[in-house]
C-alpha cells in the first residue's frame, strides 16, 4: 500500500498552482495528482515521494490535508489491462470506492484504488495477487 494526500481546495483561480508551489517548495516531487470538483471545492488527491512531509508542508500552508493509505497495483499497459483488474476485484466482491490511473513503468500502468469497505483492503489485496498483479509499495513508486 501506498500514501495518498487528500486535500479539499477551493475551487478559486490559482488555489491549485498555490498548492503545487507549497509542495514544490518542500522539496516534494508529485508522482500522481487527480482532482475532483465540484462549484465550491475541489478535492485533490496526491502521490508522492514523501508523503509526511508534503502533509506537514501542507499543514503549516493552512491546507486542509490528510493521510490515506491507498492500494497501488502495476496493470499491463495495453487494452483489458485494467478491466482485468477491475474484474479480478468484481468476483471477489470487493467494490472500488475510487480509484485513478498515473505514469507508467516496465510495461505497466499504475493504479491507485481505494476499496469502499476498509475491512475488505486485505482480502483486495490477497485477490489481485493470487491474480497474478503486483502491489506495489512506496520506494518502488520513484
Amino acid at each position: 500500500m501506498i500514501k495518498q494526500i487528500s486535500v479539499f481546495l477551493e475551487n478559486d483561480k490559482g488555489r491549485l498552482a498555490a498548492l503545487c508551489r507549497c509542495l514544490a517548495d518542500a522539496g516534494v516531487n508529485m508522482s500522481a495528482l487527480s482532482i475532483a470538483d465540484t462549484p465550491e471545492y475541489g478535492l485533490v488527491r496526491i502521490v508522492c515521494n514523501e508523503a509526511d512531509k508534503a502533509k506537514a508542508a501542507l499543514d503549516a500552508a493552512g491546507y486542509r490535508a490528510r493521510v490515506t493509505k491507498v492500494t497501488a497495483v502495476a496493470v499491463p499497459n495495453r487494452p483489458g489491462g485494467l478491466a482485468e483488474l477491475l474484474e479480478t476485484l468484481d468476483n471477489a466482491d470487493i467494490s472500488v470506492e475510487y480509484g485513478y490511473c498515473f505514469s507508467h513503468q516496465d510495461g505497466n500502468a499504475i493504479f491507485a484504488l481505494k476499496v469502499t469497505d476498509p475491512a475488505q483492503a486485505a482480502e483486495a489485496v490477497f485477490a489481485i495477487e493470487r491474480a497474478g498483479f503486483q502491489i506495489l509499495e512506496e520506494g518502488e513508486l520513484d
